[in-house]
């Protein structure tokens, strides 16, 4: 595993969502949405997922897809339009993600933003339940910020084998995209 470090790049992504979050309220996307669920969204759920426009096969997970990833709801034969994607995936991202993860994780949106994007966005990759009881979070709550950001790395598996593409989007990302472990101790 590479080593996990900051980057100009993560910095940059954090930067602009802040200066923007900051100039209107600490919110962005009509008032709603917390600064970490849009810096997760757009530095890394958006360029790991992908966009599909009509359902595909998830080879790893067996089940159908579309949009970044979207598996609530989804059956063969559907299609999106890319703005109906975007508001879903902003929707879900803040109701079945940022929200349940400020229940379980104690201060969870007292963190720094750039920990709580990274949790979001492995939250959406790989469960809110297997974040709320990850190590990553356990270190969070205890102060531990970088030890977190590194924890979050251990979920580089898919049907039990691990994935070089997860290896890359948990730690320091690849050629054209921030890791979650690179942005989360970018923001620290």
């Amino acid at each position: 595993m590479a080593k996990i470090k900051s980057s100009g790049r993560a910095k940059s992504a954090i930067a602009a969502v802040l200066a923007i979050s900051t100039s209107i309220g600490g919110v962005l996307y009509a008032n709603s949405v917390p600064a970490s669920v849009q810096l997760a969204v757009n530095a890394l759920i958006i360029p790991w997922e992908g966009l599909v426009l009509k359902s595909h096969w998830d080879k790893y997970a067996k089940i159908w897809d579309i949009c970044y990833g979207e598996t609530k709801g989804i059956k063969a034969g559907m299609t999106k339009t890319k703005a109906q994607c975007n508001d879903m995936l902003m929707a879900r991202v803040v109701n079945d993600y940022y929200k349940p993860l400020t229940r379980c994780i104690k201060n969870f949106d007292k963190l720094p933003t750039s920990l709580q994007a990274s949790l979001i966005s492995g939250a959406y990759n790989f469960g809110v339940g297997a974040q709320c009881k990850s190590s990553a979070a356990r270190f969070a709550t205890a102060g531990q910020y970088n030890t977190a950001c590194v924890a979050q790395t251990a979920f580089n598996k898919a049907g039990g084998q691990v994935v070089q593409g997860l290896v890359n989007r948990r730690g320091m990302g690849d050629k054209q995209r921030i890791g979650e472990a690179e942005l989360c101790v970018s923001g620290l």
